[in-house]
């Protein structure tokens, strides 16, 4: 397991739109059918594993026009199921931008379905959780989001609740990947707080 050093993490951007292009002849705009999800999640794993290092993968939706279930469970949701296992090839994060509302439906249906969530940009700018969390996870990540850098304690604060409610929620934030357990120090970072200002 790649061990970060301090809060730095490489941005890896991965503007699908260009990498159906250059994977997979197909209408470039749309992403459809279980081979061009394939397609599209090899390209990305291969890019991850090359860097090596903890990095944001950031999955550009912003030219993406079509977005359909098999194409989105075999992209999104098996990259995820890839980064979470044990035997992961890196200490890989992922964040979603310019989600629409063409992509909503089958990214949390598929997320749903595999009990997985993912940090997602929308169009209008905000961040939000999609897919399968629990009322408490939702909470800390939240004020984590509002926070960018914070230990238990100071979630709670932001929360009005014990540090002891809110630090099995930030362990599972953390497990599954929705935010970042600091190396360096106490506490955990929000996955905004890994963008560069030119990510």
């Amino acid at each position: 397991m790649i061990e970060p050093g301090g809060d730095a993490a490489v941005p890896l951007r991965f503007d699908l739109q260009d990498l159906v292009r250059r994977s997979v002849a197909t209408l470039y705009s749309h992403l459809v059918t279980r081979p061009t999800g394939r397609a599209l999640r090899l390209g990305i794993e291969s890019q991850i594993e090359e860097l090596g290092s903890l990095c944001l993968s950031i999955l550009d939706f912003r030219q993406v026009v079509v977005l359909d279930y098999s194409c989105a469970d075999e992209t999104v949701a098996k990259l995820l199921q890839r980064f979470l296992a044990d035997d992961r090839p890196a200490e890989a994060y992922f964040l979603a931008r310019g989600v629409g509302e063409t992509h909503l439906e089958p990214l949390v249906e598929v997320l749903q379905r595999h009990r997985l969530a993912l940090v997602a940009e929308l169009e209008a700018g905000d961040v939000t959780l999609l897919g399968a969390a629990d009322e408490a996870e939702r909470a800390a990540w939240a004020a984590l989001e509002t926070l960018r850098r914070a230990d238990a304690a100071e979630v709670a604060r932001c929360l009005g609740v014990a540090p002891a409610v809110v630090a099995p929620a930030l362990e599972s934030l953390a497990a599954r990947r929705l935010a970042v357990r600091r190396r360096g120090g106490p506490g955990y970072l929000a996955l905004t707080a890994l963008l560069s200002d030119d990510a």
